[in-house]
């Protein structure tokens, strides 16, 4: 588990205050159900290249902000969002809801619970 500073943890927290979050379980159960989503990894381009779940949409949290209304011009597509373990996420998700996308969800665990999930990867 990474060691994250408390300035960090703070406003992660308090972005958590008005996000909503799944767990790997529940996402997997979303995708076996066949909802409309996308899932979008925001981690770094370099993580990114390492590995990732298969289909994923890659726009990393320096520069989504910058860029989803071009790549994701409906806002009210719901977006499932994942890092390495559900923190840059988190804050990802407040920026897009103050945006006015209407469905950003945190994927609670991110990609080191996704790896353990079996889900496919690329």
């Amino acid at each position: 588990m990474k060691h994250h500073n408390p300035g960090f943890l703070a406003i992660v927290n308090d972005a958590k205050t008005r996000i909503e979050e799944i767990d790997v379980p529940a996402y997997l159960a979303l995708r076996q159900s066949g909802e409309t989503h996308i899932l979008v990894d925001v981690r770094e381009e370099s993580e990114f290249a390492a590995g990732h779940v298969k289909g994923a949409v890659h726009l990393g949290k320096g520069v989504i902000e910058r860029d989803i209304e071009t790549a994701i011009p409906d806002k009210t597509r719901k977006l499932i969002l994942y890092c390495g373990g559900g923190f840059r996420s988190a804050l990802v998700a407040d920026n897009l809801r103050k945006m006015g996308y209407t469905t950003p969800v945190n994927l609670d665990g991110g990609w080191r619970a996704l790896k353990e999930s079996g889900i496919e990867l690329e």
